[in-house]
């Protein structure tokens, strides 16, 4: 089992910044991927940012040049460094670290972007 913890997190003016990161306690040997993810009201869920093992990365179109995503192994925690915000990225976001068996999901973390 996997536990995923996040933080970070908020509200901010258009053009802002904020950063969220995602630590995972538990049996992470099991983990590929990291991700995260956001849901708006309303709306399914969407992939905003992926980081494999090996550091590669794949961003959403929306969020690319704006959005950086990172990973620290040794301490099995994902970071999403969100700059230039725009009110459409307003959303419930989720922390997804996969495995080959599962997904793990954090809690989920609130952003809010004012115009």
């Amino acid at each position: 089992q996997v536990q995923l913890v996040e933080a970070g997190g908020g509200s901010v003016q258009a053009g802002g910044s904020l950063r969220l990161s995602c630590a995972a306690s538990g049996d992470t040997d099991s983990i590929n991927n990291m991700g995260w993810y956001r849901q708006a009201k309303g709306k399914q869920r969407e992939l905003v940012a992926v980081i494999s093992s090996g550091g590669g990365t794949n961003y959403a179109d929306s969020v690319k040049g704006r959005f950086t995503i990172s990973r620290d192994n040794a301490k099995n925690t994902v970071t999403l460094q969100m700059n230039s915000l725009k009110p459409e990225d307003t959303a419930v976001y989720y922390c997804n670290f996969a495995s080959s068996l599962r997904d793990y999901w954090g809690q989920g973390t609130q952003v809010t972007v004012s115009s």
